[in-house]
């Protein structure tokens, strides 16, 4: 019996491990030996794409080329996983609702300010975004305040896709009921409701690239759910440093439930929940309430 195989170069271990160590000092992505079979498949697409017929001249191509660093960000999209869908891990998102917004909200007015900020790092397609959306504005709490929900990725393919606004089915495997009235029935899809849509802003960002980072502004939340799990140790300790400067002082850190800080990070303080477990950029000590007696 003849077995059959992808059509294409095949990637040897040197050349793996070159293009793994490149793709990773870029974008923090790290693929251990036994996945080389993953970056091999999945980046035949960009060698048939360039003319380029082996992996060690698309290693050069990434080194040298004028275009080098666009191509990398094309590897970066071909070799990342997006999935999600709306009200990912209810019982996190419960507790953003019902326990941060309320902390949140009350640290904002003791300041006199009406201003909310949230981020998700790494949004893939929208739809964490519009779900931390819709949790807020179905709050009533941030009615007449300046809300603003960031959501940024990598992949420019996908952001395409966040800013349309427009899902399919896969989309809502996880819908709470009452939430359906944020959307409205199209041809394509199911799209997100406009007064959801004007506190959504999207933008391609790198999460390694500190001094872009910038441009998200301070904020009091963020979201940066199974992103970390992609990422080696050095990286994952840049990228939570990022965060932790872009959270005002006493800002929420929300990751996935298989994501700890574990041997990553420092800085921040364990913020115990109801239903899960956060973590806080830490006060001022000059901001803490007074110990009673």
């Amino acid at each position: 019996m003849t077995l059959l195989h992808d059509a294409g170069p095949s990637l040897g271990l040197q050349d793996f491990r070159l293009l793994r160590d490149l793709v990773n000092r870029f974008c923090g992505i790290y693929f251990a030996d036994d996945s080389a079979y993953i970056v091999e498949r999945r980046l035949r697409e960009r060698l048939r794409e360039l003319g380029i017929d082996t992996f060690e001249e698309y290693y050069r191509y990434l080194q040298y080329h004028p275009r080098a660093e666009a191509e990398l960000e094309a590897a970066a999209e071909v070799l990342t996983t997006n999935e999600t869908y709306f009200f990912r891990e209810a019982y996190q998102l419960r507790a953003f609702a019902d326990e941060i917004l309320p902390a949140v909200r009350a640290r904002a007015l003791s300041r006199g300010a009406k201003r909310l900020d949230i981020w998700s790092a790494g949004c893939s397609s929208g739809e964490e975004v519009y779900t931390i959306a819709m949790l807020i504005d179905s709050t009533g709490f941030f009615e007449g305040w300046d809300v603003r929900v960031f959501g940024n990725d990598i992949s420019r393919r996908v952001l395409r896709k966040a800013r349309s606004a427009t899902y399919g089915r896969a989309s809502f495997r996880a819908m709470i009921p009452d939430y359906e009235r944020y959307f409205i029935d199209t041809e394509e899809g199911k799209q997100v409701h406009p007064r959801i849509r004007s506190m959504c802003h999207f933008g391609h960002l790198n999460l390694m690239n500190e001094r872009r980072a910038a441009i998200v502004g301070r904020v009091d939340v963020t979201f940066c759910r199974n992103v970390l799990i992609y990422f080696d140790d050095a990286s994952r300790r840049k990228v939570l440093d990022t965060i932790y400067q872009r959270l005002n002082r006493g800002g929420y850190l929300l990751l996935g439930h298989s994501e700890s800080l574990l041997h990553s990070s420092t800085a921040f303080e364990i913020a115990q929940l109801t239903t899960d477990i956060a973590y806080r950029r830490p006060l001022p000590y000059t901001d803490l309430p007074p110990r009673r007696s």
